[in-house]
């Protein structure tokens, strides 16, 4: 095996301060007793088709919370920050504080209403509005609502001078070393009976309050309770690079699934249920630990940028939020990434097969499940070896990336991310989920409610607290005003009939040919 060492001698200092970083952190809107809000997206927020960093994800009370491209750590999460600030004012009811909404801070969902009254997302009456709601009304036919109330943290990352086979080679490595994170970041082990009703599960009753859990679980949301389906199932996608990614994922798009022909795409009243009867109505839903992404240009096809201009940046969708953390993530934690992403980019990576994509898979609800417990030994190369072992390994890997990017910018920030990381995986009653139940335990009677609630609480009232000053306000109040004046003027510019306008973002021509419509994309 090639060493690490020789690829990172040849970065430059340059160039590792040319690493760029951006997050999408979606949240609930919860009500103060710990139940979903059903109240439609804040006015004050704007529109959530237009506004560059705030929308919604698939519910209506799902917020989703965007930053920009950032250069450092520090200024990504200073601008999740604001967001996060000018938010929580937006939930605020005028005179009245015993009403006021929340942001709930855990990924697994707050206290949830039977599945066909979770309100999905509504982008108004323009084609690529109506086309949105559509897609996620087909979500909720495909996977039930509740599935869709998860939320968690998207980490976008480049760095520059990678193609896509670099990218590439980092996706393989990422995916076998997947396990690792979860094991120190996950930290949804718990979550309400609501969420489960009327489904099987092999959770654990915990109290008598109608939580569930399992004892050693790191992140039920990335397990088998997660983003599940027969249909996705039989997806044995690879990742030995852009074409034979892209033709997974064409045929995935184009391949009609008996079950969805079945729903067919409009109910017998003429309502839509679905933008297709494919296995995927569209290239997000594809559910995965990690994605290739490009910007897209108006009315694109995301495989079809891809294919077009290749990979630009890789998004990480596995972490969860951490409850103890006011913007559900902490400088430790994405220093900590930016190491690992790096190692994933540098180290050997040999082509992928469906078997190991199989051993992965397990992998992966292994380590959701019961990452934490003692001597439990995942599949590597078909062999059997202990989690902790493997993630040492790892982690010794680690330690000279994160002095070259300390040496970069100076300081011991990204060392003490490692140092902090191989602390927890040797003391695993101290990562994230531990924590979560120890104070479920402790503090709430054994009741997931009743903890993130009063997490929720507390986090409002510290944001609240922050400084704010009068032109912050003023340009979040611009930013939403904006916002709805853009959707009017696409609602306006609408000229197509919706039916035609899907049959056409739809077609499998869309996928791999040059695109001169003006068309909006659709999610």
């Amino acid at each position: 095996m090639t060493s690490v060492k020789p690829r990172l001698d040849a970065l430059t200092a340059e160039r590792l301060r040319g690493m760029r970083r951006g997050i999408e952190k979606e949240s609930l809107r919860a009500q103060p007793d710990g139940r979903l809000a059903l109240t439609p997206h804040p006015a004050a927020l704007g529109s959530a088709l237009t506004h560059p960093h705030i929308t919604t994800d698939y519910s209506e009370s799902q917020l989703e919370l965007i930053t920009g491209v950032h250069d450092s750590v520090a200024s990504c999460l200073a601008e999740l920050t604001e967001i996060h600030q000018y938010t929580v004012r937006s939930l605020r009811k005028a005179g009245d504080t015993s009403g006021e909404e929340m942001l709930w801070a855990s990924s697994m969902p707050c206290g949830l209403p039977t599945d066909e009254t979770i309100p999905l997302g509504r982008y108004g009456s323009s084609n690529v509005g109506r086309a949105k709601s559509v897609y996620r009304m087909g979500l909720g036919h495909r996977y039930g609502r509740r599935m869709q109330t998860i939320s968690g943290i998207h980490y976008n990352w480049s760095l520059p001078g990678v193609d896509n086979d670099g990218y590439f080679a980092l996706i393989r490595n990422f995916r076998r070393h997947a396990f690792l994170l979860l094991t120190l970041f996950g930290a949804s082990p718990a979550v309400c009976s609501t969420f489960v009703e009327g489904r099987e599960h092999e959770l654990l009753p915990l109290g008598s309050g109608g939580s569930l859990h399992m004892p050693y679980g790191t992140s039920l949301r990335m397990g088998r309770l997660g983003y599940q389906s027969d249909a996705q199932a039989t997806l044995d996608v690879s990742y030995n690079g852009l074409e034979g990614y892209a033709a997974s994922l064409h045929d995935a798009l184009t391949r009609p699934w008996p079950a969805y022909e079945a729903l067919g795409i409009r109910n017998p009243g003429g309502d839509y249920n679905q933008l297709a009867t494919t296995l995927l109505q569209i290239e997000n839903e594809f559910y995965g630990t990690i994605r290739p992404k490009r910007v897209i240009y108006p009315g694109e096809r995301p495989l079809h940028a891809l294919r077009e201009r290749g990979v630009e940046y890789v998004e990480v969708r596995l972490m969860d939020l951490d409850p103890f953390e006011p913007i559900g993530i902490g400088a430790p934690t994405l220093r900590f990434l930016d190491v690992f992403l790096l190692h994933c980019l540098l180290s050997d990576s040999p082509p992928d097969t469906p078997d190991e994509i199989h051993e992965l898979k397990r992998n992966q609800h292994l380590t959701a499940a019961r990452g934490r417990e003692p001597g439990l030994r995942l599949e590597r190369r078909g062999q059997s070896v202990p989690l902790v072992q493997w993630g040492s390994e790892i982690l010794d890997q680690l330690d000279p990336i994160a002095r070259a990017l300390d040496l970069s910018q100076g300081g011991d920030a990204h060392a003490e991310a490692v140092n902090q990381a191989r602390a927890g995986l040797l003391a695993p009653q101290t990562l994230p989920s531990a924590r979560v139940l120890a104070a479920m335990r402790q503090e709430h009677g054994d009741s997931f409610v009743a903890f993130v609630r009063t997490q929720s609480q507390q986090i409002h009232a510290h944001l609240l607290g922050l400084p704010w000053s009068a032109k912050q306000q003023a340009r979040y109040e611009a930013m939403a005003a904006q916002s709805v004046l853009d959707q009017r003027a696409i609602e306006a510019a609408d000229t197509m009939p919706f039916d035609i306008y899907l049959q056409e973002y739809t077609s499998p021509a869309r996928l791999g040919r040059p695109n001169a419509s003006p068309l909006a994309a659709a999610a």
